[in-house]
């Protein structure tokens, strides 16, 4: 996958600014940046769910941006999405909703569905919870069953959203364990969208850090820690002051307070 010279605004505002991002075969690659730095944004231009003013995102080859609704159907299900939260559908039980990719875009007969779906929920440890219901989980089983979910088709990318928020240290250290262990076993593609530096660190073969619509660093863990430009110290660091700043951009603060009519 290869992401070059990307320009991407919404309005008056822009969110990627000439954004070149490559993604080996086999590898596990993280994107962080602080929140607001169009992490989620890129992977809805590498789905095709949005197309960059200007510059190329090539998936498998193809580029996105020019492909047709079916083609763009077709490239989508040799991917997988771990979705922010795990995004379960709460009417039907843990069975069902690993099972629904599987019932949309393919006709298996019912015994070997079952196999496929207590093979993938084996992967990631809840082969016991099929009959549970999304509200009867916790937060670390919930992101399992939505990762298991995101592999039952066997994709060849897979992608994960902030998979780590809302999680406990210990369910943390088990999602990480099965995003490098799955990228091995299944010779899979992983892109991690997140903004946890120490999580990402353990897994990462290679990672880019957004900021200012562009990437401000790459490199493996230790090569991000040992930088010292300012943006990148700022995020690796967790500091609360630095280059990215606090305020959203805006007037005069006082001139605002004293004008007349709608404030806004």
């Amino acid at each position: 996958m290869d992401v070059r010279n990307v320009h991407y605004g919404v309005g008056s505002r822009t969110i990627f600014d000439g954004v070149d991002i490559a993604v080996a075969r086999g590898s596990v690659t993280a994107v962080m940046g602080p929140s607001g730095t169009g992490k989620t944004t890129l992977l809805r231009l590498i789905t095709g769910q949005s197309t960059p003013n200007e510059g190329r995102v090539t998936v498998f080859g193809q580029n996105v941006a020019s492909l047709s609704r079916e083609a763009l159907y077709a490239l989508r299900r040799r991917m997988g999405m771990l979705f922010q939260n795990g995004a379960l559908l709460t009417d039907i039980d843990v069975f069902e909703n690993v099972a629904f990719p599987v019932r949309e875009n393919a006709r298996l007969p019912e015994p070997l569905l079952q196999r496929l779906v207590l093979m993938k929920l084996q992967a990631v440890g809840l082969r016991g919870a099929t009959r549970l219901m999304p509200q009867e989980l916790s937060g670390g089983m919930a992101r399992r069953v939505a990762l298991a979910r995101a592999i039952v088709m066997d994709p060849e990318i897979l992608i994960y959203d902030e998979p780590f928020v809302g999680l406990d240290p210990i369910s943390m250290g088990v999602i990480c364990r099965l995003i490098r262990q799955l990228n091995d076993a299944l010779g899979i593609t992983s892109i991690v969208v997140t903004h946890d530096v120490k999580e990402v660190g353990l897994i990462a073969d290679h990672s880019y850090l957004l900021a200012g619509g562009k990437v401000v660093a790459q490199g493996s863990a230790a090569e991000l820690e040992a930088t010292q430009d300012p943006a990148v110290r700022q995020f690796m660091d967790g500091a609360a002051d630095g280059p990215v700043p606090f305020h959203y951009p805006a007037g005069n603060y006082r001139e605002q307070l004293l004008a007349r009519g709608d404030l806004r």
